[in-house]
């Protein structure tokens, strides 16, 4: 080839890749997490036996309520000892139920690039759910309706460390509230190819999400690949409740995993003690997912809990306070000890808008998750006021700060170290790195560079509108929106789904009361 023909030859890496690398968003969707963080386990081995005996002594001398006839059945088969609702759990009989939930899940999602593991070190982001109310777009608190959904889902779409879209991130209030669960499931689904939640806010409602699955995955693929997750909550001090248990069975059955999830406010439903409140809630947990496992031996469960404590000035649930670090450090420690996965919650506030309160109640949060080596990390993105609203401006920017613990997670990377070192010896005294072919190789990866954080000076803060957090979020919200690409789904997948939601919605009548009958 002579010199005339000849192409030019450009670098690898060179400056011109590097600038498409920047005006190029990515917003490909990080694996699961390993954390490889150091874990904090505030409680000796002799205080994590301490509070495992404590919460057996419940189970067996104060019992557990299950109201609900088919799990008192249940319970009955399998030896249990059963006076009225409450039911007394030997400690022989949980410790061989909880033996059989396997210790790792691996969440099978529609597109198989955003599958994820779960358990041991390995643990997901997943968006904020059920807030009644919204902060929009334009930073107006309202009622959210199916195509503010639809944009949630969207953004966790487009939010990389997210691992989920979740469920109803906010109620869709233009929707009849007996059927609404088909359209919430429904956006899940279209709207993003990341693993979702399954609604479980009656036992038929369950059923509807489990026959959705198998319209999405296949019947079959459900019975050896989980797909979806659902929640499960416990009315704390001690309760379950048929609603739940029924939903609990319908997952169950289906071989879907199920959070366990005692509802916690520390001091009001729980003894006003930091060792005791764990001691309760790890009996609650317990209780639950030693059920999963009569109802179906082997089948994937979750250690979950939502945790708050509450203000003895006001009664209101607090946030981000030391106690709440320190009870997960040590739920992390007994879910380990069981060899279970685990669930918590993270950047939680109470916050009436997006401030710096909830910017420290959620920080704080979301760095004791971390460090107590949580595996599904709910309620990471937009949760404030207690989670009666779910703020825009706050959901893309804890999105960026689960990015950015993410990166912590990971750990120091050596991969370059000898010749980052190298690159010491070139400099040498006095001189600067930022030319250096080793900076210019590297400094997109090297450092995070945060997109809604402002770092300049004060001058080119003005200069650019002053704009202050929120503004910047909402910007880069609509942003996201305007780039966002609805990932394929399968037509004839999707027609079947969509038929069986006209279907459904035929048969439940558009009543303002749960789905309980039809």
């Amino acid at each position: 080839m002579t010199a005339t023909t000849a192409k030019p030859r450009m670098r690898a890496g060179g400056r011109a890749a590097r600038r498409s690398l920047r005006s190029t968003r990515d917003v490909t969707m990080l694996p699961g997490l390993t954390n490889r963080l150091p874990f904090c386990e505030v409680m000796e081995g002799a205080q994590v036996a301490q509070i495992d005996a404590a919460s057996m002594d419940i189970l067996e001398n104060v019992g557990v309520v299950f109201r609900d006839p088919v799990a008192l059945a249940d319970w009955r088969r399998a030896g249990a000892k059963v006076v009225g609702e409450r039911v007394y759990l030997d400690r022989g009989l949980v410790r061989g139920l909880i033996a059989s939930i396997p210790s790792e899940i691996t969440y099978h999602a529609r597109n198989p690039a955003n599958s994820v593991a779960l358990g041991g070190r390995q643990a997901v982001f997943v968006p904020m759910t059920g807030a009644p109310y919204l902060r929009d777009l334009d930073d107006r608190r309202r009622n959210p309706t199916l195509a503010d959904l639809a944009m949630f889902h969207k953004l966790s779409h487009m939010s990389p460390a997210l691992h989920s879209t979740a469920h109803h991130i906010v109620e869709p209030y233009d929707h009849p509230i007996s059927q609404r669960h088909l359209r919430i499931t429904y956006s899940s689904m279209k709207h993003s190819d990341k693993m979702f939640m399954g609604m479980t806010t009656s036992p038929r409602n369950a059923e509807d999400v489990m026959e959705m699955c198998a319209l999405l995955f296949g019947a079959e693929f459900l019975e050896h690949h989980a797909v979806t997750t659902g929640n499960c909550n416990g009315n704390s001090p001690l309760v379950w409740d048929e609603t739940m248990l029924g939903a609990m069975r319908a997952f169950c059955r289906r071989n879907q995993p199920v959070l366990c999830s005692p509802f916690v406010l520390g001091g009001a439903n729980t003894p006003a003690s930091v060792p005791a409140t764990v001691a309760q809630l790890n009996a609650e947990a317990l209780s639950a997912l030693a059920y999963t496992q009569v109802i179906r031996k082997g089948c994937p469960a979750i250690y979950g809990h939502y945790l708050s404590t509450v203000s003895m000035k006001s009664g209101a649930p607090m946030a981000g306070t030391p106690e709440i670090s320190l009870m997960n450090f040590m739920i992390g420690q007994m879910a380990r000890f069981y060899g279970v996965p685990w669930r918590t919650s993270s950047a939680l506030g109470g916050a009436k808008t997006f401030d710096a309160q909830a910017g420290y109640e959620s920080a704080t949060t979301l760095s004791a998750v971390l460090h107590s080596g949580a595996n599904y990390i709910w309620h990471s993105a937009g949760w404030n006021e207690a989670g009666m609203h779910c703020s825009v401006a706050k959901f893309v920017v804890d999105a960026e700060q689960c990015a950015m613990a993410y990166r912590m997670a990971e750990g120091p990377k050596w991969s370059d170290f000898d010749a980052a070192l190298a690159a010491v010896a070139d400099v040498g005294p006095g001189g600067h790195y930022l030319g250096h072919p080793h900076t210019q190789e590297n400094f997109q990866t090297a450092y995070f560079m945060p997109e809604l954080f402002d770092n300049n000076s004060i001058e080119q803060w003005v200069a650019d509108g002053s704009k202050e957090i929120t503004a910047r979020a909402l910007e880069h919200a609509r942003k996201l929106l305007a780039e966002y690409q609805e990932p394929r789904l399968d037509p004839a997948r999707n027609e079947a789904l969509l038929d069986y939601i006209a279907r459904r919605e035929r048969e439940i009548p558009a009543a303002d009361a749960l789905n309980q009958e039809y």
